[in-house]
């Protein structure tokens, strides 16, 4: 089941509509990022109108980061152009997209109701989805935003697509050779200017989320950082 992730809420009566709206349709994994009012949260639970009560257990996370450890493929949400290379789907096609990772655990991510989602964030997700709206007001109510694109993913059931599956690698894995690329990089003083650090971290980071590589492509790009780091020391 494809879980709906909420990054730094703002109000709790939206938090408790979402879970409202996911409940509509099936979805109960609702994983909250830091949220402004902390949790629990009373107007929340008031507003789910039972949601909150019953099927949907939200869990409380720090991070994205942490909230995608178990996540093979995410999309972010986001009505705004980005500085970086990511493949965008409509709602349609990222249910299509979900439709052939049928063991695959997926998420989607919504951002805060004011300013969306950080490029930091965006960095950490497989992919996009752009929700069509009237270009001069496409403004979506965080709530409004959730039910669209659970209304879509309902809809996976009624799919019959050919699936030629491949077990990709958590975002736990993928954070992992990040982690341990970034440290090497550091040691090779390839991120000579301090204040383009943090870009180009997040533009690497870009490179390997959207990429949707498996766990056996992982444990090779290891393999070749270890030669890398081996053939180094020899020198």
């Amino acid at each position: 089941m494809t879980a709906i992730i909420l990054v730094n809420p703002q109000l709790g009566e939206n938090i408790g509509a979402c879970a409202r709206a996911m409940l509509n349709f099936g979805f109960t994994d609702l994983r909250i990022v830091n949220p402004r009012d902390g949790w629990p949260n009373q107007r929340a639970i008031d507003t789910a109108s039972g949601a909150l009560d019953s099927m949907v257990r939200p869990t409380l996370y720090e991070t994205l980061a942490e909230a995608l450890q178990d996540v093979n493929f995410s999309l972010a949400t986001t009505a705004r152009r980005r500085d970086m290379v990511k493949t965008t789907y409509s709602p349609t096609s990222a249910t299509e997209k979900i439709s052939t990772l049928v063991s695959q655990k997926c998420a989607v991510v919504f951002g805060a109701e004011r300013t969306g989602l950080l490029n930091e964030d965006l960095a950490l997700c497989s992919g996009v989805i752009n929700i069509p709206t009237n270009p001069d007001f496409s403004s979506l109510n965080l709530a409004q935003a959730v039910l669209l694109v659970c209304s879509e993913l309902s809809k996976t059931k009624n799919l019959s697509l050919d699936v030629n599956e491949q077990e990709l690698a958590t975002y736990e894995k993928l954070h992992e050779l990040l982690t341990r690329l970034e440290s090497e990089l550091d040691k090779a003083r390839f991120f000579r200017s301090e204040g383009l650090r943090e870009k180009m971290v997040h533009n690497i980071q870009s490179i390997f989320t959207r990429n949707e590589l498996t766990d056996q492509e992982v444990r090779t790009l290891h393999g070749i950082v270890s030669a890398l780091i081996g053939n180094k020391s020899q020198e």
